[in-house]
């Protein structure tokens, strides 16, 4: 497997990131090769980690706005890169990334870190990963927050918008992340944040793993995460730990889902589930300081009524 990794110069002067990187070297499994994972750790170093995890083709810049202010709440905010994205290591070839991988590879984090009573913030592959483990390990997981993401099987007919997303990530000449963050926002983002969503790609040979992505998504009932994610369902739907819904009102390929979440997860009931207004599929960009204060409030009651 040949690895990437993006210059260290690509990351200096980002608008709005003061944030110390960390790094942990991971192994997905026994033979495989190890990989740098980067990660923003910030709020005191022994309280209960809040773990934010980012999607598609975003990086933990993405969560800028709302770690100082769930750190300034007394809480451990740890935002990884998702291996191929961010300052983490990237694999060169679109055939190194699996589901199962991006699986194997955020368990290793978690692992690696030690992470316990963890307060998860996913927003969409964020979900589609951070699920998996909740569903695989309940025990490392105090709670949940679900922002614009699902848990898909393929059992269900993919929207219009995510196969036209689809289609244009797989035959668009240049992958364009800044834009493609830009489009997904409500807020305008200035030149110096779009390209700060480019950093972490100095080249096309760099986004591998943003090409990738697309195309794994459960969009049939046979493929091969298909049936891991409906085992996942299973366990979800006996997961009774608090779950809370916080989605925007304007994200075309999520909208919905947060409906289906409420309904089919134990923990969300009694919850006092939100929905962001002025948001698109980036609510963080749209709604950040608003989501982050939602999450605060959610740990704070939930842990006094446990």
């Amino acid at each position: 497997m040949q690895v990437l990794r993006t210059p260290d110069v690509c990351f200096s002067e980002l608008p709005g990131f003061p944030f110390a990187p960390n790094f942990v070297h991971i192994q997905a499994g026994e033979g495989e090769q190890t990989l740098r994972m980067h990660y923003v750790d910030e709020g005191p170093p022994a309280a209960a980690p809040v773990l934010m995890l980012h999607g598609e083709p975003s990086w933990s810049y993405l969560y800028r706005k709302m770690i100082p202010i769930v750190a300034a709440a007394g809480h451990r905010v740890i935002a990884p890169d998702l291996v191929g994205f961010g300052r983490s290591d990237k694999p060169a070839e679109r055939s190194d990334y699996s589901y199962q991988r991006h699986v194997d590879w955020l368990t290793h984090f978690v692992c690696t870190l030690n992470l316990n009573s963890i307060t998860l913030v996913c927003q969409d592959w964020g979900g589609l990963l951070g699920l998996r483990l909740v569903a695989a390990m309940p025990e490392r997981f105090a709670r949940v927050v679900a922002a614009n993401t699902f848990l898909p099987t393929g059992d269900s007919k993919p929207g219009a918008a995510f196969l036209a997303w689809r289609e244009f990530s797989q035959t668009v000449p240049v992958f364009p992340t800044g834009q493609i963050i830009a489009r997904g926002t409500v807020k305008s983002l200035t030149a110096a944040e779009q390209a700060a969503y480019d950093a972490p790609f100095p080249d096309e040979r760099f986004k591998a793993g943003a090409r990738a992505f697309p195309t794994l998504v459960p969009a049939s009932p046979d493929d091969p995460a298909a049936e891991p994610n409906r085992q996942a369902w299973a366990q979800l739907m006996r997961f009774d730990k608090p779950f809370l819904t916080a989605f925007s009102d304007g994200d075309p390929i999520t909208r919905g889902a947060d409906a289906v979440l409420q309904k089919l997860i134990p923990g969300c009931n009694q919850q006092r589930h939100t929905t962001l207004i002025g948001g698109g599929h980036f609510l963080q960009e749209d709604c950040g300081e608003e989501l982050a204060q939602v999450i605060v409030d959610f740990v704070r009651t939930s842990a006094q009524a446990a």
